[in-house]
């Protein structure tokens, strides 16, 4: 996939899958190839765990991103962990596959963008360096934590392509345009025809909210 993208795409996710299937190994393999990695684990955990895992994981020196849930408790101790390490930490707020729904079937009363909200506070106040947040929710969440903050979006996808099980989605350039840093988009690019030219036209469409 890397070899079919080419120079379009610079950065790439490796989540639980791909990590289950390569580790650390296939991560620095990517990194070999002068590809940045978002490792995307998620890490929820005890606080000890999450601890030891990310100190392994910073130290390498490999990942730019590694995500963390957005408990104070385990960001406190993956910040701790890192420590001077250059991995950046990103604070998963609420998945973009849930729904209010979803969150009353997990017993959560608050209204879903309240619980983001709280979520982005206590990220910041844990000393996470960014956010992971639906594109519907990044102009608010940058409202919150002001210019400083990473904001990745997932759920992006370009008008007219599948959502899949993404449920609070917007465009490429809606997502830019409401302050986000970095937009995370798999499927569109990774099951078309032609990956290198997906990734152009969602670059083209980026550009138009420039």
């Amino acid at each position: 996939m890397i070899q079919k993208i080419g120079p379009a795409a610079d950065f790439y996710k490796i989540g639980m899958e791909l990590y289950a299937a390569g580790g650390m190994q296939f991560v620095s393999e990517v990194a070999a190839a002068g590809k940045k990695v978002f490792l995307d684990l998620k890490l929820y955990d005890i606080s000890e765990t999450v601890k030891r895992t990310t100190r392994h994981i910073a130290g390498q020196g490999i990942a730019t991103f590694l995500t963390i849930h957005a408990s104070r408790c385990l960001m406190q101790a993956a910040v701790e962990a890192r420590g001077n390490g250059a991995t950046k930490l990103l604070a998963v707020t609420v998945l973009t596959s849930f729904s209010q729904d979803d969150l009353a079937d997990l017993g959560h009363t608050l209204p879903l963008s309240d619980l983001v909200d709280l979520r982005v506070k206590k990220a910041v106040e844990s000393g996470m360096d960014g956010i992971i947040c639906s594109p519907l929710e990044v102009a608010r969440v940058r409202r919150i934590t002001g210019p400083g903050m990473l904001l990745v979006t997932p759920g992006v996808r370009s008008a007219g392509a599948l959502k899949g099980d993404q449920k609070r989605v917007a465009t490429p350039a809606e997502a830019i345009a409401n302050g986000a840093d970095y937009l995370v988009i798999g499927r569109q690019v990774t099951r078309a025809a032609d990956p290198r030219a997906a990734c152009e036209k969602i670059l083209d469409e980026i550009s138009t909210a420039a």
